[in-house]
C-alpha cells in the first residue's frame, strides 16, 4: 500500500523529488579515515598556500585567504617554509597537494568516520540518533540575547528583513493557509514585511486576498526577464538530450522549463532583485506549507546577533538523476579557486558515503541538503564573491537545462564549501511541514498537530534522512548547547 501511494504521490515538492530507495545491505570494507575537521581545528596555516593563493581576494567568509592577508600584513614570507616539508604540507591539508594545487582525490574519496557497517545498519543508527535528540525536550534557543515583541509595535526596531515567497496567481488559498500560520505563530508579534514575486503581473484579486491576512507590510515585485528566463548560452540539442534522459528516469518536471528557470532564479538571481536589494535577511514561506509551534522571539535578530547565515529545519538526501554532474562541475571550480573553501566547512557531511551509497556512485557527493522550502538566511551569504562567482560557473556549465539542478543542492554545497559551519542553525524549535516531511519538536510551544520526533509518514523514507549526518558531523558545541 505505501509503495503504491508514493508512485501515485511521486513526492514532487516545489524543489525536489525523491524516490523510494531499497534498504539493501551496502558492501562492507569501507576504509575508516580521519574527517577534514578533525584536521583543520588545529591548523596553522602560515607558509603552506604558495600558489593556491595566487590571485586570491580577500572576503569576511572566505578560508583561506584572511590567513594570507594576515602574514602579509606582518611582511612575512608567504611561500612554503623552508622548515616544512611535503608531507607535512598534506597532512595539514588534505584537500590541497604538496605543492599547494586542489588534492581533487579528496573531494571523491572521503568515507564515513563510523566503523564498517552496512548500509541498513547506517541508516538505523542516524535516525535513532535523530529520534533521540528530537524527543529531548526544548523551548527556545539557550543563548542570553532574544529579542521579545514590544508591548507597542511601533517602538520595535525590526531587523533588516522580509518574508519572501515565489508564487503565482493561482496559488493564492496555499499561501494564505502558510501566512495565516506564519502570522499566528510569529509575525502578528513582531509586523515583518511580505514580499511577494511572481515572474508574471500580480493580478487586483491576488492583492487584496494577500494583503487582508498579514500584519506588515505588502509588496508585489514581478521578476524581471533577465532574472528569470533560460540564458542564451544553453545548447538546445543538449538540452533535448538531458531531457529525454530525465524523462526516461522518471525526474519530475523534467521538460517544464518554468520549473528549471524557478530552480536557477532561487539558486543564484533572487538575492539580486532590486527590490531585495535593501533587504539583509529573509525568511521563505511555500504555499501549503504548515506551521506548528509559537515563535515568541525575533529570529532574525537570533541571527543577526549570534553570527548565523542560515538557517533550516528539514536536511535530506537529493535524487541523483537531477543532479549527476553538479558535484563534479564544483569541483572543477573549486581547482581553479581553492582560497574559497572555508578551513571549517561541512565536508564530513558533504561527502559521507554510507547511508546511501547508490547516490554517491551516481552524483559523486552524499546528496544531502537543507530543504529550501524553509530557510531563514542571510543574503550577504550569497552575494559574497565565492557564492556570485561559483554560481556563475554553474550557470555557464548549463547544468540547470541539461540536468534539473535544483537550488536546495545548490544553496548546500555552496554553505558546505564555503561558509563556516558554525554559522548554519537548525530551527529544531520551529514546528514545521512540507509535505512529506516534518520537523516536529517536542516542546510546550507546540499546537499538537505534529508528533514529537515525526520525520516522515511511511518508515521506508527514514533513508532519504540525513539529520544524523548533520547532528555528527555539522553541529557545533555552541549550536549543540542553545537546545
Amino acid at each position: 500500500m505505501i509503495p503504491i501511494l508514493y508512485e501515485t504521490l511521486a513526492i514532487l515538492s516545489n524543489n525536489h523529488e525523491y524516490r523510494l530507495q531499497n534498504l539493501a545491505v551496502a558492501k562492507q570494507g569501507m576504509e575508516k579515515i580521519q574527517g577534514v575537521n578533525d584536521y583543520l581545528k588545529s591548523v596553522d596555516y602560515k607558509g603552506y598556500l604558495s600558489g593556491a593563493l595566487k590571485g586570491g581576494k580577500n572576503s569576511s567568509e572566505t578560508g583561506y585567504v584572511d590567513d594570507l592577508e594576515m602574514e602579509k600584513e606582518k611582511g612575512e614570507d608567504v611561500k612554503a617554509s623552508s622548515n616544512t616539508t611535503s608531507s607535512e604540507t598534506q597532512a595539514k591539508f588534505p584537500f590541497l597537494k604538496n605543492d599547494g594545487s586542489l588534492n581533487v582525490d579528496y573531494f571523491y574519496q572521503f568515507k564515513d568516520h563510523d566503523e564498517k557497517k552496512s548500509k541498513f545498519r547506517t541508516t538505523m543508527d542516524n535516525n535513532r540518533l535523530y529520534a533521540d535528540t528530537m524527543l529531548q525536550k526544548i523551548s527556545e534557543p539557550k543563548v542570553n540575547n532574544l529579542k521579545r515583541p514590544a508591548k507597542d509595535p511601533k517602538q520595535y526596531q525590526l531587523a533588516n528583513a522580509t518574508f519572501m515567497s515565489l508564487v503565482r496567481n493561482s496559488e493564492v488559498d496555499g499561501i494564505i493557509k502558510a501566512i495565516q500560520q506564519v502570522e499566528e505563530k510569529f509575525n502578528s508579534k513582531f509586523h515583518y514585511p511580505w514580499t511577494f514575486i511572481n515572474d508574471a503581473d500580480f493580478s487586483s484579486e491576488f492583492k487584496e486576498k494577500v494583503k487582508s491576512h498579514i500584519s506588515g507590510e505588502a509588496h508585489f515585485v514581478k521578476i524581471p526577464n533577465e532574472l528569470w528566463r533560460k540564458p542564451s548560452n544553453v545548447d538546445k540539442a543538449k538540452e533535448k538530450e538531458g531531457i529525454k534522459y530525465m524523462l526516461d528516469n522518471d525526474v519530475g518536471y523534467a521538460d517544464m522549463e518554468s520549473y528549471h528557470n524557478m530552480c536557477r532564479f532561487y539558486s543564484g538571481n533572487f538575492f539580486n532583485l532590486p527590490h531585495l536589494q535593501q533587504f539583509k535577511y529573509y525568511w521563505r514561506v511555500e504555499p501549503e506549507t504548515k506551521y506548528f509551534c509559537s515563535i515568541d522571539y525575533d529570529v532574525f535578530k537570533f541571527m543577526q546577533d549570534n553570527n548565523k547565515s542560515y538557517g533550516f529545519n528539514i536536511n535530506v538526501y537529493d535524487g541523483p538523476d537531477t543532479i549527476r554532474t553538479l558535484w563534479n562541475t564544483t569541483v572543477d571550480f573549486i581547482k581553479q579557486h581553492p582560497q574559497y573553501l572555508n578551513r571549517n566547512g561541512a565536508y564530513d557531511w558533504l561527502l559521507e558515503d554510507m547511508q546511501n551509497p547508490d547516490k554517491n556512485e551516481k552524483s559523486s557527493y552524499s546528496t544531502c541538503h537543507f530543504w529550501s522550502n524553509f530557510e531563514i538566511a542571510d543574503m550577504d551569504f550569497f552575494r559574497s564573491e565565492a557564492y556570485t562567482e561559483w554560481f556563475k560557473y554553474l550557470d555557464q556549465a548549463g547544468g540547470f537545462y541539461y540536468e534539473r539542478w535544483g537550488d536546495a543542492p545548490v544553496h548546500a554545497i555552496g554553505l558546505g564549501l564555503f561558509e563556516d559551519k558554525s554559522k548554519i542553525h537548525w530551527f529544531r524549535d520551529i514546528g514545521y511541514e512540507h509535505f512529506p516531511f516534518f520537523n516536529c519538536p517536542n516542546s510546550d510551544k507546540c499546537d499538537g498537530r505534529c508528533d514529537a520526533g515525526k520525520f516522515v509518514p511511511w518508515s521506508n523514507l527514514n533513508a532519504e534522512n540525513c539529520m544524523g549526518n548533520w547532528i555528527k558531523y555539522g553541529l557545533s558545541d555552541d549550536e549543540k548547547a542553545m537546545f
